[in-house]
């Protein structure tokens, strides 16, 4: 099963990349974008969309990490466990006969 698996990721690795390689031959032409004030930047086409997914990529990136280190701060601090059983909806008396989460 695990070659199976491991086969099919490859393949899959092949397309990519042979699929990507042909889009490259594809759009060799040359294209402008242009900017304010009159600047402007002539290159060919794939690196011009590869210039904007590597930026994409890095805008994505810039943005997520607050929520990562305020993640990695929640996470090393440890939870305080009475606040988390009375939060969870522990039974406070025996007796108590509520089904947990409002069902």
């Amino acid at each position: 099963m695990n070659s199976i698996a491991w086969l099919f990721k490859w393949t899959l690795k092949v397309a990519i990349f042979f699929t990507l390689f042909a889009f490259a031959l594809n759009n060799q032409g040359d294209a402008t974008v242009r900017f304010f004030f009159g600047h402007q930047w002539s290159a060919p086409m794939v690196l011009v969309v590869l210039v904007a997914f590597t930026a994409g990529v890095v805008i994505g990136v810039l943005a997520m990490v607050p929520r990562w280190w305020r993640h990695r701060k929640d996470s090393a601090t440890p939870p305080n466990v009475a606040l988390a059983t009375a939060a969870a909806g522990a039974p406070s008396a025996p007796g108590n006969t509520m089904p947990p989460h409002g069902i």
